[in-house]
């Protein structure tokens, strides 16, 4: 197995070679997003074990709440037809979730990879054009290119591609900008720290100005905002995108 370290990421290309896929590679996205499934699949059990009728425990009360905001969520803004999408839109939540936080454990966080919003908004581009086909059939569907005329067919196909599009690039943007200016600024208090306790004369500056002391505090400040509620709010408008685009395909 050989090792490749590029940048931020780390490649371990498994030395099978696809006759169509080519060599397939282990990605730390990859390996992040593999720790992430595996955390929501072991808090589920854990949830759910040991469930009772009566006198339930606060675990089996957590789980019931989550099941019932899931169930509010999708209902509540798409209608009762659509309980079908609570499973996939529960999972997509808590992936986006686990995977938007889990940089704060120091790893990177999956969705800072615009190839993993990217899959998430084909799999569901992939469900709005099947509830699109489901309402209208092939032809209705194909159709609906050419309105309100068949010269604005370019620029139709090019709004039904922008969808998934913009649903990838809105979720990891965000992230992503989120990560670079919190690097940004644990740089800069480094340095106005250097800058601020080299002042101090003798050897106690010397000593004091190679210490980061205002990377402590400020930073962890800053991330309650980047972290816990910009990571809430994406997975919220991701989720609630999904919903709401799946929901007007079957209304077309």
């Amino acid at each position: 197995m050989n090792v490749d370290i590029t940048g931020a990421k780390i490649f371990y290309t498994v030395p099978i070679d696809f006759p169509i896929l080519g060599r397939f590679q282990i990605t730390e996205t990859l390996v992040i997003s593999w720790l992430v499934m595996l955390i929501i699949t072991l808090l589920c059990i854990w949830l759910t074990r040991d469930l009772k009728v009566e006198n339930i425990s606060k675990k089996q009360a957590v789980a019931e709440l989550l099941v019932e905001q899931a169930n509010k969520f999708v209902i509540g803004n798409a209608g009762e037809r659509f309980r079908k999408l609570i499973p996939f839109v529960a999972a997509l939540f808590a992936t986006s979730i686990v995977s938007n936080l889990i940089s704060l454990v120091g790893l990177r966080s999956p969705t800072a990879d615009l190839s993993t919003e990217a899959a998430w908004a084909v799999v569901v581009f992939i469900m709005i054009t099947a509830q699109k086909i489901k309402t209208s059939g092939v032809g209705g569907y194909l159709k609906g290119f050419t309105t309100p005329i068949a010269v604005m067919t370019p620029f139709n196909v090019l709004s039904e591609l922008a969808t998934p599009i913009s649903l990838a690039c809105r979720h990891f943007g965000n992230i992503l900008s989120g990560i670079v200016i919190n690097t940004l600024i644990y740089a800069a208090l480094a340095v106005a720290s250097s800058a601020l306790l080299g002042l101090i004369p003798g050897v106690v500056g010397d000593v004091l100005s190679k210490i980061p002391i205002l990377d402590v505090g400020i930073p962890a400040i800053l991330s309650f905002y980047f972290d816990w509620f910009t990571g809430f709010m994406q997975a919220f408008i991701f989720c609630m995108l999904t919903v709401m685009y799946i929901a007007n395909a079957a209304e077309e």
